[in-house]
């Protein structure tokens, strides 16, 4: 890179603070240490033109979990693993309204529904509704889930699905612009198109190597979720994720966020279309990737579902396809810690970034605290 004297001066000079990813985690961090920090330089690394990973590749649920995907959850981590997962998860999404204001994101709650294809695997889970609402009644102070008939006429489900009156939806372009806004404000410096290679640690700074240049940090803050194995040792693998939209549909009266399969398709309305996502099931090998893309094999069974299942009597087309690199490992806990004296990361979101960003980006803040 070939920097003047000023460029050195002002961008890589005697920071005090670099956070690589400029995701929800990561700007949600350059916020909480504004915060805590006023007068201390941040900087903010990006290696995309836009932020990479999931932050605005996502479907926009404001979620914390499906009642089946709970009820898989409680196979592998114990009931209080679960209530701490759903309640950070809730916490993560009150702090991010508080930042950034509901009318900001374009916030509304409309309710989350699941949708069963399998009669058996329905019953099971209605079985068990009463009990994960039992679980986590303390965090609501309300019951969760209720049973619905099919108000939307999807075809080829079960006659009533699970819904969830505390889920909700967001427009995550604008949250991240918001964010991206909101901490430039604060005086963060923001830099895209630049890639952390590597870093090497001092004594009191830690050395960092990108495809551009090499500067030093006081601390370095690793928010790269998806793609934090290039950097970090930790138990965090990406995992792609396949969405489309389709073009405005006239009368299009289907509102709200939908859960399918576990939870491993996703839809919603968004602007008169219906946005869906998923599949990741039919590959999991394939979809361990940190490469961005589509296949042939999502892409079609995303279509499949759209036709015969979500859209059965309503012609439409696909606008566009794109896809997102989520972070995921064998727990669903976030891994916020310090590697070392002064590097730490903020990683494995689990795909609930838009839920539990805010929090992790505010306990990465706080690791030195």
């Amino acid at each position: 890179m070939n920097l003047s004297y000023w460029e050195q001066k002002e961008w890589f000079t005697a920071i005090d603070f670099t956070i690589v990813g400029s995701g929800i985690v990561g700007l949600s961090c350059a916020l909480e240490l504004k915060k805590n920090h006023p007068k201390a330089k941040i900087l903010l690394l990006e290696k995309g033109m836009l932020p990479q990973g999931a932050s605005t590749k996502n479907a926009g649920f404001a979620c914390f979990g499906s009642l089946s995907e709970l009820i898989d959850d409680l196979k592998t981590h114990s009931e209080q693993e679960v209530f701490d997962l759903v309640k950070k998860r809730w916490e993560g999404l009150q702090l991010l309204r508080q930042n950034l204001g509901d009318s900001t994101i374009d916030f509304q709650q409309n309710n989350g529904f699941e949708l069963f294809k399998d009669k058996n695997f329905y019953e099971e889970c209605l079985s068990r509704k009463e009990e994960v609402n039992q679980l986590i009644f303390p965090i609501f102070k309300n019951s969760v889930f209720s049973e619905t008939s099919n108000i939307f006429n999807f075809e080829n489900i079960q006659p009533n699905y699970i819904s969830n009156q505390f889920e909700g939806q967001i427009d995550t372009g604008k949250m991240v612009s918001e964010l991206l806004l909101l901490v430039q404000k604060l005086g963060v410096k923001i830099l895209n198109n630049i890639a952390v290679e590597s870093y090497t640690e001092g004594l009191e700074k830690v050395a960092v190597k990108t495809n551009q240049n090499e500067f030093t940090t006081r601390k370095l803050f690793i928010a790269t979720n998806g793609f934090a194995k290039q950097l970090v040792q930790e138990n965090v693998q990406p995992a792609r994720a396949q969405v489309l939209i389709t073009k405005p549909i006239k009368n299009l009266h289907i509102k709200g966020t939908f859960h399918l399969e576990k939870g491993y398709y996703y839809f919603r309305n968004i602007d008169d279309r219906i946005l869906f996502g998923g599949g990741r099931n039919l590959d999991f090998k394939g979809e361990e990737t940190s490469e961005f893309g589509q296949t042939t094999l999502i892409q079609e069974a995303l279509k499949a579902i759209l036709k015969e299942t979500i859209l059965p009597n309503t012609n439409f087309e696909i606008d566009s396809s794109w896809s997102g690199i989520m972070g995921v490992g064998n727990q669903k806990k976030a891994i916020v810690k310090p590697i070392s004296s002064n590097v730490a990361c903020g990683v494995r979101l689990g795909g609930m970034g838009v839920a539990i960003g805010s929090l992790i980006g505010k306990e990465l803040a706080e690791v030195y605290k």
